[in-house]
């Protein structure tokens, strides 16, 4: 597993013109809201707060750009899927996803984050699409799995697979922020696809 020496917040930024330069391979970080980004990102890479957490949905509402060991960056991508807000600013959140995806060429991995308690909505399938669009290789997580019993967790790993139709081998990495658990799991994958990019 990747030591970690540094972890940095580099910017924020909406669009395109705004994102730091591309200068390194990229890991975004997506899913709903209150679906725990955050933490995920943060017991990655040991550090308590360097992602923001809240509990109220909706609150990354620009795109977050951390680096790791100067070597690799994080993208915390804002949460989607939100009651409270009006349809012209889920549009624009839309948007601004979908222009990162498409447009960032150090792109080469997306963290794709579900609740394992939760069924996957037409939002996370139309995410899904886009990546498949975009031809971004992505990785499933499904956090908050210390809430549920083994047998639990069994029949709902069962259930997601169901609707994500993951038959192309694809697996899903169980998280828990709480007990660390698929941590390793994490890092393994993500540094084994990040040893196979063309250099």
């Amino acid at each position: 597993m990747m030591k970690i020496i540094s972890a940095e917040f580099i910017k924020s930024a909406v669009w395109p013109p705004q994102y730091p330069p591309a200068t390194m391979p990229e890991i975004a970080f997506v899913g709903r809201s209150n679906v725990g980004k955050s933490s995920l990102i943060n017991t990655l890479v040991g550090r308590k707060n360097l992602a923001k957490t809240s509990n109220t949905p909706g609150r990354t509402q620009l795109i977050n750009f951390f680096t790791i060991n100067k070597k690799i960056s994080f993208v915390d991508l804002p949460g989607y899927g939100f009651a409270k807000v009006s349809r012209s600013v889920k549009k624009d959140w839309g948007d601004m996803i979908e222009a990162y995806l498409r447009e960032r060429q150090s792109l080469c991995l997306v963290v794709f984050i579900l609740d394992i308690r939760r069924d996957p909505n037409a939002d996370d399938l139309s995410l899904r699409d886009w990546f498949e669009h975009y031809r971004i290789p992505y990785l499933y997580i499904l956090t908050k799995t210390d809430k549920l019993s083994n047998n639990q967790a069994v029949v709902r790993v069962r259930a997601i697979e169901k609707i994500l139709k993951t038959t192309d081998g694809k697996k899903l990495v169980l998280f828990s922020a709480k007990t660390q658990k698929g941590k390793n799991e994490i890092w393994q994958f993500m540094e084994d696809h990040l040893s196979s990019l063309p250099k």
